[in-house]
């Protein structure tokens, strides 16, 4: 009796240690709780947003940056807090297959059930892949996250830390009454400059239909309501019911005499950026994916490889690069639509009410992870956190695949030791 005494007071005085090195609080899988930094929650306050005000999140491969935006007192979003990507896997564009590696580009919603604070990757949410444009082109796809351990294969990979902050921005929200936020993944800033120099992209007619959300993002600050109609993203077209098959024809949309001119004033000065865009030598392009048949060439790889088989140490690539450029225009798609309640020139007093995206997320077939994140009593039947088995045995392949983006090294969480 006295020496199991004994070895319960050195583990108690092991761990109370570790609490003064500031592991303890997540070694007790208490990490999903753990509150924002006071300097953070000192920024909100002075940029006159609540710890639990509503919040968005916006991705951009190519710059390698995670955006964290939070709603203030007037109803208008702006960024709190920017991550440097510590790794995301593929190329610049969407995934269409699983086992593509391609990390995901468009705009998914993520619900309370999502939220993963058991995760092998220290804390995780499902981004909501496949979503409703995703499933009307037959995009296939599971368990893409945002999540910590700094390893990828398909998913945004954060720093334990950078995830910590993540996670809890979306957990304060939960608390104070949204029901779902928004994250919105682009291939790159949908800058006139960055349109210019991708317009001979395979990808590109894609990437003007995510840029109309980016626009009505940029002209209101507020996130758009997302819906899909003829197989294609449609943004703030409230004529569009919840739950509207993605294949129904779009219904015509009006817009206040005050928003169309705001957004047409906005689409001048990008047109002719643009324009002049197209006259300059850009950065070198990143590497894209070729569509479909690329893709199912990589994922006919990765499962090769994962079966134990014999394949290059790279995934086979259909080695696209964009032709010689020529004259080209501004996109001449139809803008989005921006809210009627945000006045053209949208003053810093004008209150906009967030809207909830409407698209419910997939309910996987996965096993449901438990989750401590306080969900809303009006908060609707939500997606169950998927299991992650099959993102570990893919992270395990790509440990020496180069290429993976991101130079940070890999950082190995500590909490599967204590995970029965």
């Amino acid at each position: 009796m006295k020496i199991r005494t004994a070895i319960f007071a050195s583990l108690m005085a092991s761990v109370l240690l570790a609490g003064c090195q500031g592991s303890a609080f997540d070694d007790l899988g208490m990490k999903a709780e753990k509150p924002l930094p006071q300097k953070i929650v000192a920024q909100m306050k002075a940029k006159g947003m609540t710890r639990t005000s509503p919040v968005m999140v916006r991705i951009f491969k190519e710059e390698g940056v995670l955006e964290v935006w939070k709603q203030k007192n007037n109803g208008r979003y702006d960024m709190i807090s920017s991550y440097e990507i510590c790794k995301w896997s593929g190329k610049l564009g969407p995934k269409f297959v699983e086992g593509d590696r391609q990390a995901p580009e468009g705009f998914y919603t993520v619900y309370p059930a999502q939220m993963n604070p058991n995760s092998q990757y220290y804390l995780a949410f499902n981004m909501g892949f496949p979503n409703a444009y995703d499933r009307a082109h037959g995009r296939t796809g599971q368990h893409l996250m945002v999540h910590g351990a700094c390893s990828s294969a398909g998913c945004y990979s954060m720093t334990d830390e950078q995830v910590s902050e993540i996670y809890a921005f979306g957990r304060d929200a939960f608390v104070g009454g949204q029901r779902a936020f928004q994250i919105q993944a682009f291939p790159f800033r949908m800058t006139a400059a960055n349109m210019a120099r991708y317009r001979n992209d395979s990808n590109y007619e894609f990437w003007k239909m995510l840029k109309q959300g980016y626009d009505a993002f940029e002209v209101t600050k507020v996130p758009p309501k997302v819906d899909v109609c003829e197989k294609r993203y449609v943004f703030n077209n409230n004529a569009i019911p919840s739950g509207s098959p993605a294949t129904a024809a779009c219904p015509p949309t009006m817009q206040s005499e005050a928003i169309s001119t705001a957004f047409t004033s906005y689409h001048k000065t990008y047109e002719a950026a643009f324009s002049a865009a197209t006259t300059k030598s850009g950065k070198a392009l990143s590497p894209s994916i070729a569509g479909l048949a690329e893709a199912k060439l990589v994922s006919a790889w990765s499962a090769a490889r994962a079966r134990g088989e014999k394949v290059s140490r790279e995934p086979p690539s259909l080695n696209y690069s964009a032709p010689a450029a020529t004259p080209a225009t501004a996109p001449t798609s139809a803008p989005a639509v921006v809210p009627a309640s945000v006045p053209a020139s949208v003053p810093a007093s004008a209150p906009v009410a967030a809207p909830v995206p409407a698209q419910a997320p997939v309910t996987p077939e996965a096993a449901p992870a438990a989750t401590s994140v306080p969900v809303p009593s009006n908060n609707p039947a939500a997606a169950p956190v998927p299991a992650e088995n099959n993102i570990m045995a893919q992270d395990a392949i790509e440990q020496a695949d180069t290429t993976v983006t991101g130079a940070v090294p890999e950082k190995k969480s500590l909490w599967g030791m204590f995970k029965k």
